[in-house]
């Protein structure tokens, strides 16, 4: 049996039979490779009814369905321009490559459609998230702060490359109506006794971003902090939070399809700012934010000192 990316996803979705899933499983003790792409393939499988069960959402923005639809018709489009040869394996979307005399025929090619941007928009409404990423952090030290700026080189964690894929649905329309005041400071206590997450909010007033909302979110049953922010021009920005033990890490950029992302870890605590790339420049927001150069907004509950948030 030929283990690829579309096997590996049907058994993460439990979709395989016995004797299929055994054999995928014999594969994962001897490659290491293949068990980090499961890792990634099950990082995709988001709780989305879970993530949204306890928010107020408003209604999907008809310029999200419009897009959205326009993608699904471009990809059809490009695929069925590609016509099947008679040998062709179903599950591949590319004709067999002509042989030359003397060489067997070639395997079905797969083609780069199925990964390109239009499918994983599509993929990712229906609950499918499969990211490729170019770039990744290195890792690095905060001492009382952002101290440097560092392109990445190592994968990006799951739980950004799903937040990164989450906020690329977003647009102006999506964050138009702003919680309110009480509700959101209700939302930030909770954060702070229920999920015990040290956040602070911070006011990005003076660099031009208006405060829309804060959302209680869970990734892999783990608390994931998003709080959106809407600029004068442009799509929404949002800075991400989740718990994480390891050691302080320097910001770094990276770029997962079409977002900028600017990652860094401090005091147990990992930060995600994403935002359209372009719009904003992330990489001296997040320093502000990591250095604590910005107001916080919304009361909240005392901190141990060393617990410092954005």
């Amino acid at each position: 049996m030929k283990v690829d990316d579309i096997m590996l996803m049907a058994y993460v979705d439990g979709e395989l039979d016995i004797e299929e899933r055994r054999e995928i499983e014999r594969e994962l003790d001897e490659s290491p490779e293949l068990a980090e792409r499961i890792e990634l393939f099950r990082a995709s499988s988001l709780p989305f009814h879970d993530a949204f069960a306890q928010q107020k959402l408003p209604p999907v923005p008809d310029s999200l369905t419009r897009k959205i639809a326009e993608l699904t018709r471009t990809h059809a489009s490009a695929t069925s321009t590609v016509p099947p040869g008679p040998a062709a394996d179903p599950a591949a979307n590319d004709a067999v490559a002509p042989s030359k005399a003397g060489v067997p025929p070639s395997a079905p090619i797969r083609s780069r459609m199925r990964f390109s941007a239009p499918w994983l928009a599509v993929a990712f409404v229906a609950g499918v998230f499969c990211c490729g990423i170019a770039l990744r952090l290195t890792p690095g030290v905060l001492s009382g702060g952002a101290t440097s700026t560092v392109a990445s080189a190592q994968p990006a964690s799951p739980w950004v490359m799903a937040a990164a894929g989450y906020q690329a649905l977003y647009s102006r329309d999506t964050v138009a109506v702003t919680t309110d005041p009480a509700v959101s400071a209700k939302t930030v206590a909770d954060i702070h006794e229920i999920d015990g997450l040290p956040v602070r909010v911070p006011d990005l007033s003076a660099q031009g971003l208006t405060f829309k909302r804060i959302q209680r979110l869970h990734f892999h049953d783990k608390p994931l902090v998003q709080i959106v922010y809407l600029p004068k021009s442009g799509g929404p920005v949002a800075l991400c939070v989740v718990k994480d033990a390891k050691p302080d890490q320097s910001i770094a950029q990276q770029k997962i399809d079409d977002m900028n992302v600017v990652t860094w870890r401090q005091s147990e605590l990992s930060y995600a700012l994403i935002g359209s790339a372009g719009q904003v420049d992330l990489d001296r927001l997040g320093k502000m934010i990591a250095n604590r150069d910005v107001d916080a907004m919304f009361s909240r509950a005392p901190v141990p000192e060393h617990a410092v948030s954005s």
